[in-house]
């Protein structure tokens, strides 16, 4: 078994950092394993995205490392820490993912619940957004959410994406829904308007 905190595994990347008017959108470290734990157990995000297997502190880095981490060195691009502008605190993550080379990436966020009805979801899947047309040219981003998830339909719905069908099965048997934004969909400027 590798050592999770053997840094020298890491790829380098060199990965923009974003900014909002309230938020910083950075690439994760290892250091933030111990708020990936806390994300990724939280009952909210079992229950809309699933359980990714994290428990441990150890298992935590290592979902670091081979997802988000190994995704900035494979396609400059992936799921980034969001925090507070100003504080520093991580709240949330946002970005883009590939979860298979041949598709096209999708949009993927997670909260914690504190920080839910704030808007600020809204304003990092804006800014991932923007990102990902200005710096890479997407012109079709997917989401992919459970049918229950009214908060993040909503949320898809505001920045421009439409329903285009169903895809794999979320835990509990459910389908999710896939939505797909393309850029000659909306007007210049709707990512400002989020």
């Amino acid at each position: 078994m590798r050592n999770p905190w053997d840094e020298s595994a890491v790829p380098v990347v060199s990965m923009k950092i974003l900014e909002t008017e309230r938020l910083v959108l950075r690439p994760f470290i290892l250091d933030d394993a111990e708020f990936i734990q806390r994300l990724l157990t939280d009952p909210s995000f079992l229950r809309y995205i699933g359980d990714k297997g994290v428990r441990t502190l150890e298992q935590a880095t290592n979902y670091l490392l081979d997802g988000p981490i190994r995704s900035y060195g494979l396609h400059g691009h992936g799921l980034v820490c969001v925090e507070i502008r100003g504080i520093g605190r991580p709240i949330g993550m946002c970005g883009l993912l590939r979860r298979k080379p041949e598709q096209d990436p999708d949009l993927g966020y997670a909260f914690l619940p504190e920080f839910w009805g704030k808007g600020y979801a809204s304003e990092a899947a804006a800014a991932t957004l923007e990102s990902g047309v200005l710096s890479h040219g997407f012109p079709r981003i997917l989401a992919l959410v459970s049918p229950g998830n009214v908060r993040s339909i909503h949320l898809l719905n505001k920045l421009g994406f439409r329903l285009a069908g169903s895809g794999p099965s979320h835990p509990g048997g459910l389908l999710d829904a896939i939505y797909e934004w393309r850029s000659a969909d909306d007007q210049p400027g709707f990512i400002a308007n989020a």
